[in-house]
């Protein structure tokens, strides 16, 4: 499994982790994450790449990427979560291609804001892990890794 790539992708608003809603998101911040995923990842023998945009196309491009190279896809899709279809047909793809994909959360969705209780994704992932803070993306690749050995 050291080969194993996973692309980490984070979506809007993701970036002001830590200063957003800390009641809701943690006080940490994108840049705790990349260091506590690029940890875990390389604890359980994969190699992480942590991503963030506000941009709906770059997210869409980052999942044909990982297609294209065969990476496995951690994706907190974030507000598109609700809506983008476009993001849905692209996490579509690395499923359909054979490769992992987990929906994560921080905060878990369905305990929120009724328009929150929806994922165009959750029905295309491999599985889904919300609620858990910065752990749901532990939690995340501990299933990935777990799925791939097995």
């Amino acid at each position: 499994m050291a080969d194993t790539r996973v692309l980490v992708l984070n979506g809007p608003n993701l970036g002001r982790l830590g200063v957003r809603e800390p009641e809701i998101y943690g006080h940490a911040s994108m840049a705790d994450l990349e260091v506590q995923a690029g940890a875990w990842g390389s604890g359980l023998g994969m190699s992480v790449e942590v991503r963030q945009t506000d941009d709906e196309s770059e997210l869409v491009g980052w999942l044909h990427e990982a297609v294209d190279t065969r990476a496995h896809v951690v994706l907190n899709p974030a507000a598109f979560t609700h809506y983008s279809y476009a993001l849905r047909d692209a996490a579509a793809q690395v499923t359909t291609s054979g490769l992992l994909l987990v929906e994560v959360h921080l905060s878990n969705p369905a305990a929120r804001e009724s328009f929150r209780h929806y994922s165009v994704v959750a029905g295309i992932a491999t599985g889904t892990v919300a609620g858990f803070g910065f752990d749901s993306y532990r939690l995340a690749l501990q299933a990935l890794a777990g799925k791939l050995k097995g």
